[in-house]
């Protein structure tokens, strides 16, 4: 039982002295944490951009599919025509 109270005393010191390594490490975890969850965050509303973009292409799509063919032409065609801005040559 004596040997036991003496290493209780050697024991109590030494964590002690290494419970500030410990809280050091613990904080730099949380940072790692921190840091891992805003780029998780970022990429996320990335991908959610992303794919706003590509479901608004879709529906373009969809529309010149299901759109008549006559609406869809002339449509292409404003599209081409020059827009008129009034700083046209005059020959």
């Amino acid at each position: 039982m004596n040997d036991i109270a003496s290493w209780i005393w050697v024991l109590i010191p030494l964590a002690a002295i290494s419970i500030a390594p410990f809280k050091m490490w613990l904080k730099l975890k949380e940072r790692q944490l921190a840091t891992q969850s805003n780029l998780a965050a970022e990429k996320s509303a990335q991908y959610a951009a992303h794919t706003e973009r590509l479901e608004q292409r879709v529906r373009v799509l969809e529309q010149l599919a299901t759109d008549r063919g006559v609406e869809t032409a002339a449509q292409i065609e404003a599209l081409r025509a020059p827009r008129l801005t009034g700083q046209e040559k005059v020959r």
